[in-house]
């Protein structure tokens, strides 16, 4: 149910906000707005991704678990995608999820719900007894 009303509502209320933007700022400018922020979503999804990326490889260099950074590219991801979707409900959403400062805030509270983490001593159960 929660899907249907995603793939139904939002596009309706996608249509909706287009149409109110239409009747106040014109249809040219309208949809001069909307292949603006689909232009905008491209190159801003190129650069965080990159920076995204960049921000990987170096805490895999330092021998860490980049997941903040795997997350982070995921939602540089959808953001793009959300903004080079026809809308303005879509773009703003997008357009948060590009920020670096949002996502930090996001990807915790997002993370704490989805994963649990286990970890495991390297030692395999061997416990040294000798103090030495």
């Amino acid at each position: 149910m929660r899907r249907l009303l995603m793939f139904v509502g939002v596009p309706l209320l996608e249509l909706y906000v287009l149409s109110v933007v239409e009747d106040r700022i014109g249809l040219a400018n309208t949809l001069g707005l909307v292949v603006a922020t689909g232009l905008l979503g491209a190159v801003v999804m190129k650069r965080q991704g990159a920076e995204v990326w960049r921000s990987a490889q170096i805490r895999v260099a330092k021998g860490e678990l980049p997941a903040e950074e795997i997350i982070g590219g995921i939602m540089v991801l959808v953001g793009g995608a959300l903004m080079i979707t026809p809308g303005i409900i879509t773009d703003a959403v997008g357009l948060l999820l590009m920020i670096p400062a949002v996502r930090s805030l996001i990807i915790p509270v997002w993370s704490k719900k989805r994963f649990f983490v286990t970890l495991k001593g390297r030692d395999n159960g061997v416990y040294d007894i000798d103090p030495s």
